[in-house]
């Protein structure tokens, strides 16, 4: 396991493709080498990622963040992305990662390390439920988008906003 380079950058985005192709998200994924890069290392990095390796050649990467938890008043590591490239499955590589990411998350005091997993990929929940991960089916996910991000970002905060 290595974290990425700037080098790694069109690798990194070559796999979040072959992610978004196995979600069946494709037509979702608009992430160019440039936010990518800007992202892992810009002024502010907002995300880190590590590579796992087979000789000279990526096998799979982690891209992930931390979060914070008021309940246990504690930073958390979330796992955004695991992906392992087609020819490297089976092989151990996304345990490894999740276990690197483990090992990251006690050293960096974290309360928790958590990431999602769409309801439909049963091998991907098997595995994880093997590791320990507890699936908890009452939360979910709720996101704003697009047009939609654009209308709620625009409504008054207040009913009186905008008067004096």
């Amino acid at each position: 396991m290595a974290p990425a380079t700037r080098t790694d950058v069109a690798a990194i985005l070559e796999m979040i493709h072959g992610l978004a192709q196995f979600e069946r998200l494709s037509d979702l994924c608009t992430a160019s080498e440039d936010d990518i890069e800007h992202a892992l290392f810009g002024g502010q990095p907002l995300v880190e990622v590590v590579l796992a390796w087979e000789g000279d050649e990526v096998a799979g990467f982690a891209l992930f963040f931390h979060n914070f938890s008021t309940f246990l008043g504690l930073r958390g590591l979330y796992l955004e992305d695991l992906f392992v490239r087609p020819a490297f499955r089976r092989r151990g590589y996304g345990r490894a990662l999740l276990v690197h990411l483990a090992r990251l998350a006690v050293e960096r005091g974290c309360g928790r390390f958590e990431w999602t997993v769409l309801d439909w990929n049963a091998p991907a929940i098997g595995f994880y439920q093997q590791l320990g991960a507890q699936i908890l089916p009452e939360w979910r996910i709720t996101r704003v988008t697009g047009v939609a991000l654009a209308s709620l970002a625009a409504q008054p905060i207040l009913p009186t906003e905008g008067y004096s």
